[in-house]
C-alpha cells in the first residue's frame, strides 16, 4: 500500500527518511554522505515523485522505493 508523503506530519516524515537513510545496504559507496544530506535526497525525490512510501500489511513494515514509472 502507498502512503502519500504529504499526508504525513513533518515529524514522522522526518523519522521515516531518517530511519531509511540509515539501515544497512543505503551507503552512496566510498563518499561519506553526511546524514542529514541523505534525508534531505531523499524527502526531495518523495516530493518530486520518483520515490514512494510503502506500507507491507503483514509484515508492518514501512519502506521507501523508486516509484513504478509504468503507473503514471
Amino acid at each position: 500500500m502507498k502512503i502519500p508523503w504529504d499526508q504525513l506530519s513533518e515529524k514522522a516524515l522526518h523519522a521515516l527518511v531518517e530511519e531509511y537513510v540509515s539501515r544497512e545496504g543505503t551507503e552512496y559507496g566510498s563518499w561519506e554522505v553526511p546524514l542529514a544530506r541523505k534525508v534531505q535526497q531523499v524527502k526531495a525525490q518523495l516530493r518530486e515523485g520518483t520515490a514512494v512510501i510503502s506500507f507491507d500489511i503483514e509484515s508492518g513494515s514501512t519502506s521507501i522505493m523508486p516509484a513504478d514509472p509504468s503507473a503514471n
